[in-house]
This record gives structure tokens, C-alpha cells and sequence, in this order.
């Protein structure tokens, strides 16, 4: 007996079948680079936070160091100022005692710049440091805005596995059954062929279905996560 020739319908519906498996892998490509370049983004974010912390911690390092040589300074200015009150007493007395104090006073005026001066770099220097806290601030904001993208991502991806194991399975395990009954027989009624081949088309319009859903789901996850 002559087998039956394959309908135009059945190929129709096993072409269509076969796309709808290229989109399903390559769905599943998309999501997996996505994951990958937000674990890449996570990772460069954290450098960036470490950098900054170790920038501030430096800072604080120097901002002790140019407070230490203040103190010095200060104390120096102090003692200055002593020596100048007693070179004033003795100057009606000795004329190069009178000197001498002129000459303290240029000291005391030395010092005083290099006090200014180390006000000024002081002063710079805090408001580095508080240019480096607010960098930091915004680096460590927007590595939790990153992990609780990746967070929604994540949970967005195991919804999504969920809802393919569950709507995926069966019209995939309908159509491998059909498959199967096609292998079993090769005199199939033209009646027959029709309603398996309307079986397996109702399957892959349900395949289809979802993978629009699928699509909608992932283009809908991917706006949440930039917005």
C-alpha cells in the first residue's frame, strides 16, 4: 500500500514549530547576556565603591597630618608670642635686644603665613573630602539601585521559568505525543490526518501564544529595570 503523502498543513505546522523554537533559544540568549552584563555592571560598581573608600580613607590620613602640623603651628605661635612680650619688656633697655625682637617678629610673621597657608590647604583639603563622601554616596546609591534591579531581574527570570515549565510542557508533550502516533502508522485516513493535524496546529497556536506572552513579559521586565 502506497503511504499517505505528508499534508501541507502537517508541514506547515512542523515549520512553524521549528521557528517558534529558534525564538524560544533565542529569547533564552537574550536573557542570558542580559544577566551577564548586569552581573558585569554590579561587579565595576563595586570597584568603583572600593576606590572611593580607599580614596577617603587616604584623605582622612592627610587631613590628620596637616591638622597635626596645625596644632605644631599654633603652639609655636604661642611660644612666639611669650618671647615677644618679653623682648618688649627689655627693649627700653638693650637696643639689640630691640632687634632681636624685630627679628622674632619676622619669625612670628613667617610662621603666621605658613599657618594661612596650611589653613588654606587644610581647608581644600576638607572640602576634597567632602567632594569624595558625596561621590561615594552616589556610588554607593546606585549599587543598590543595580542590586535591586538585579534582584527584580532575578525574580522576573524565575517567574518567567516558572510560567515555561508550566505552559511550554504541554503543547510541546502533545505534539511529541501526536509525533509519536504518526510514527506508529503510515495508513492514516485523510479524516485522521486532519485531526491530528488540527491537534498539532491548535498546539503550536498555543506555543505561539505564549511566546508572544513570553516576549511581552521580557520587554516589559527589561522597562521596569532602566525606569
Amino acid at each position: 500500500m502506497t503511504p499517505i503523502e505528508e499534508p501541507e498543513e502537517l508541514r506547515l505546522a512542523k515549520k512553524t514549530l521549528s521557528f517558534q523554537q529558534i525564538e524560544i533559544q533565542t529569547l533564552v540568549n537574550e536573557i542570558t547576556t542580559l544577566n551577564q552584563d548586569f552581573i558585569f555592571q554590579n561587579e565595576e560598581k563595586q570597584k568603583r565603591a572600593e576606590e572611593l573608600i580607599l580614596a577617603n580613607k587616604e584623605l582622612a590620613f592627610q587631613n590628620e597630618e596637616k591638622q597635626s602640623r596645625a596644632d605644631e603651628l599654633l603652639i609655636a605661635n604661642k611660644e612666639l608670642a611669650f618671647q615677644n612680650r618679653e623682648k618688649q619688656s627689655r627693649a627700653d633697655e638693650l637696643f639689640l635686644a630691640n632687634k632681636e625682637l624685630a627679628f622674632q617678629n619676622e619669625e612670628k610673621q613667617n610662621r603666621a603665613d605658613e599657618l594661612f597657608i596650611a589653613n588654606k590647604e587644610l581647608a581644600f583639603q576638607k572640602e576634597e573630602k567632602v567632594k569624595r563622601a558625596d561621590e561615594l554616596a552616589i556610588a554607593n546609591k546606585e549599587l543598590k539601585k543595580t542590586e535591586e534591579d538585579l534582584k527584580e531581574y532575578i525574580k522576573g527570570l524565575e517567574e518567567m521559568i516558572f510560567i515555561t515549565s508550566h505552559k511550554v510542557r504541554q503543547p510541546v508533550a502533545y505534539i511529541l505525543g501526536v509525533s509519536s502516533l504518526l510514527n506508529m502508522k503510515t495508513n492514516y485516513s485523510l479524516d485522521e490526518v486532519k485531526k491530528i493535524v488540527d491537534h498539532i496546529k491548535k498546539s503550536a497556536i498555543t506555543l505561539d501564544n505564549f511566546t508572544r506572552e513570553l516576549t511581552t513579559f521580557m520587554t516589559d521586565l527589561k522597562i521596569k529595570i532602566k525606569s
